[in-house]
């Protein structure tokens, strides 16, 4: 799952991508909002961590701009406490949730795995495909209740899988998703870690659609 944090000041933009990447994302940070609304408009962002006092462009016509443009990932506004009207303007330019500043990181990282999962239509912290189980609260993955233990992007391979499970996801979707701006990207790595996660799953969910991409269905629905 990829993110973007868009936010001007530069130790709580460290804060809040380094807390991010640690709970498994791709993250991209923006230090202004001429820059997060480019990145908006021009990435394939699963959800944004958006200030609303930005310089250049302030984060409500940021927020604005993606919408009129059919921008629909879920956006989290970052507010300050004593500012009502801010979470008005934030909610009415189309924001799905706000934090109040100071807040604790554990809230953001709560409000963030909650905006993904009702974007995805689930409605439990625990997204379940046959025996296997991602714990998006705890980043862990079980089989029949046993822990799997995978490396950061196989976490994040499957992940994103798992939200969007019954749909057949592109390798070109999937590289878009799971690695950041910086990253050197290379889509036959994305072979590479379906292979490792169907061995280490020892389940059969993980499928390949030839000449599509890959999906995750309940054993009995293999395509």
């Amino acid at each position: 799952m990829r993110l973007l944090v868009v936010e001007d000041d530069p130790d709580l933009r460290r804060q809040l991508t380094a807390a991010l990447e640690d709970a498994g994302y791709a993250v991209d940070a923006a230090k202004d909002g001429e820059e997060g609304h480019f990145l908006g408009d021009t990435e394939p962002y699963d959800a944004v961590v958006l200030d609303l006092g930005l310089p250049i462009l302030d984060g409500v016509s940021v927020l604005e701009k993606w919408r009129r443009a059919g921008r629909k990932m879920p956006v989290l506004i970052l507010t300050a406490r004593d500012r009502w009207s801010d979470k008005v303007a934030g909610f009415d330019a189309g924001a799905d949730d706000y934090v109040a500043k100071p807040f604790h990181m554990a809230e953001v990282l709560a409000r963030i795995r909650a905006l993904l999962r009702r974007a995805a239509g689930h409605a439990s912290s625990e997204i379940a495909v046959g025996p296997v189980v991602l714990d998006t609260k705890a980043a862990r993955v079980s089989v029949d209740g046993l822990p799997v233990k995978l490396t950061s992007l196989e976490f994040r391979l499957l992940s994103y899988l798992m939200h969007h499970k019954g749909k057949v996801v592109s390798r070109t979707e999937l590289v878009e998703h799971l690695y950041d701006q910086d990253f050197d990207r290379d889509s036959n790595t994305v072979e590479v870690f379906v292979g490792r996660l169907r061995k280490k799953l020892g389940v059969d969910v993980l499928h390949t659609i030839r000449g599509m991409g890959y999906t995750v269905t309940e054993p009995d629905d293999a395509p």
